[in-house]
């Protein structure tokens, strides 16, 4: 009798190899070992039609949403994400759901002697390997192939010219806002870091883009006028014409697109949510061509079948527990405006924060909103110790936080201070690495949320 396959374990080691390879925050900015393996896998990144995202902030909301509306038009969509929460599986989701364990697995197990002949080839002439992000669009052009998909919502790793996404060649690139964020890789300016992310534009494709600083705006209609694309920019082509809260996890939203005006409630917190959803349907009006109206319903259908992971999600009731993915200013601040409506009159701030990133700017942008902080770190080696977060909190906010250098301890503290407190909450945010052993956390102690806020 055959010995039956762990899926899971399977799945997990994919990981694991992935993870010998050069890590994300060390992109290569090249294309040609991932177009490379593509090519030898027979086109895997040209079997279906793209929608390609990039931006700043908003990225993967903004690809979750488009992901569901072109899902409820009857489209099989694959849609690749990053980073992921707890398991790499969330990264490649088909037609709404995380990729099954045995065809990640499967899917790994066919692309190894293409990324060996890559690799080998690297090597020879003196260049590092494929790095985790190459090998994991690598495999997530295979999966889409395997499933078969008819679209594909391609989320950019990094900047954008020379993200290996980027060898996919989008029908549709949309634009989130673009502030400033990795500026060692991409740019000291909003100006640099446009003109690095409009470098997903192909020639006639169709162009929308969010509201964007002027010299934002300037780079990515240059990048359209040299490459013959259509542009539609928020506030003009589009826009969000209304954003009622319904309740302190959904929005009743009105979008006058392009083809259309439509309505329908979006199931997340906050009012940039609103924001990304009028842009992910002049995104999807664009994929069908820009000239027709969507079915009203049709888009109603796609709106309430969004989820958004990591985005002001509930992770815990009594007290009420809340994780949210902002790990940089823009980000910060878009958080704090949305979330003494979504969370509660009291906040304490559970913040965690890489050392690359501007965090003096994102705890100036979270301190309006606290009522007391608590220092913490992930178990990233580039988390800036939890003792010296607190001091530079001390130092620009006049809080005197706590610190403690395991999550569990932080968040123990953090939710001992609200017990008891109707208005409040706690917030764990500063870097996508804390999220997933919230989530963990939260579910291993029975915290009382929902299946639905915990998925």
């Amino acid at each position: 009798m055959r010995e039956r396959t762990d899926w899971r374990d399977e799945a997990d080691r994919v990981m694991d190899e992935l993870m010998e390879r050069v890590g994300e925050a060390q992109p290569e900015p090249r294309l040609g070992p991932t177009r490379r393996a593509a090519e030898l896998l027979g086109d895997v990144h040209r079997s279906a039609p793209v929608v390609h995202l990039t931006g700043t902030n908003g990225k993967t909301s903004t690809a979750r949403i488009t992901a569901a509306l072109l899902g409820a038009h009857g489209l099989r969509v694959g849609l690749m994400t990053s980073p992921h929460l707890e398991r790499l599986n969330e990264r490649i989701e088909i037609e709404g759901e995380p990729i099954s364990d045995e065809r990640l697995a499967v899917n790994w197990g066919d692309i190894q002697p293409v990324l060996t002949i890559v690799d080998a080839e690297l090597e020879a002439a003196g260049e590092v390997r494929l790095t985790f992000f190459e090998a994991l669009t690598v495999l997530a052009f295979a999966c889409f192939t395997d499933a078969p998909v008819d679209v594909v919502v391609l989320e950019v790793g990094m900047g954008g010219e020379w993200d290996s996404t980027n060898v996919a060649d989008g029908d549709v690139a949309v634009f989130t806002p673009i502030a400033l964020d990795h500026a060692s890789r991409l740019g000291s300016t909003i100006a640099e870091i446009a003109r690095t992310k409009a470098g997903i534009i192909k020639p006639a494709a169709r162009v929308v883009t969010a509201i964007q600083a002027p010299e934002a705006l300037a780079e990515i209609a240059a990048a359209c006028a040299l490459r013959d694309a259509t542009l539609a920019v928020e506030g003009s082509e589009f826009e969000l014409v209304s954003d009622t809260p319904e309740g302190p996890a959904a929005r009743d939203i009105v979008v006058r697109a392009r083809s259309g005006t439509y309505e329908g409630v979006l199931p997340l917190r906050g009012a940039y949510q609103a924001h990304n959803a009028s842009l992910a349907i002049a995104a999807v009006e664009a994929f069908f061509g820009g000239e027709q109206q969507l079915r009203a319903e049709v888009v109603q259908q796609g709106l309430a079948a969004v989820t958004s992971p990591g985005r002001l999600q509930r992770i815990g009731h009594r007290p009420a527990v809340f994780i949210d993915a902002a790990h940089n200013p823009h980000g910060a601040l878009a958080l704090a405006e949305a979330a003494p409506h979504a969370m509660g009159r009291r906040i304490i701030v559970v913040l965690g924060v890489l050392d690359d990133k501007d965090y003096p700017g994102v705890i100036r942008a979270l301190a309006p909103i606290a009522a007391g902080f608590i220092a913490t770190r992930s178990e990233s080696p580039r988390a800036v110790d939890a003792e010296v977060l607190a001091e530079r909190i001390a130092e620009l906010t006049g809080h005197e936080p706590d610190a403690f250098d395991r999550l569990e301890e932080a968040l123990e503290h953090a939710r001992d201070l609200v017990s008891g407190d109707e208005g409040g909450a706690v917030l764990v945010t500063g870097s996508v690495t804390m999220l997933g052993d919230a989530i963990r956390l939260a579910r291993e102690e029975g915290w009382g949320a929902t299946g639905t806020d915990l998925a």
